[in-house]
């Protein structure tokens, strides 16, 4: 195994886009590949990909996977200069926890996406 990179579904891929530009990722691929109502895109932010897809598009395949926003999902997402991260993002999103330092050595910060999923950021150092 080298990678992995989370298919999250959401009900509004155009929003999701807006917001994880926020976090600094950018579309690297989508589905149509010329823009217009997405059903699938991918976004990169460094050696992070992250992929949204509709519910919709789903159809009857895959009735395992829950229709339901945010789901029992957990992202950690490490980087680099969390301190200037988080000030950088602290008045555009929700934050769910605030910057501290673990038990563990980490400082982290716990944010809420716009469709409900929660993204924790860390720094190991």
């Amino acid at each position: 195994m080298e990678t992995i990179s989370p298919n999250i579904f959401v009900r509004d891929i155009s929003a999701t886009i807006e917001f994880y530009k926020i976090l600094g990722f950018n579309v690297t691929m989508s589905v149509p590949p010329d823009g217009g109502d997405y059903v699938w895109v991918m976004m990169n932010n460094g050696s992070v990909t992250m992929m949204f897809q509709t519910f919709e598009s789903l159809g009857e395949d895959l009735p395992d996977i829950s229709r339901t926003d945010g789901g029992s999902l957990l992202l950690y997402i490490n980087l680099k200069n969390i301190s200037a991260f988080y000030e950088h993002l602290k008045d555009k999103v929700t934050i769910v926890a605030g910057l501290e330092k673990t038990f563990y050595g980490a400082t982290e910060f716990s944010i809420k996406d716009n469709n409900g999923y929660v993204l924790t950021f860390a720094e190991h150092i």
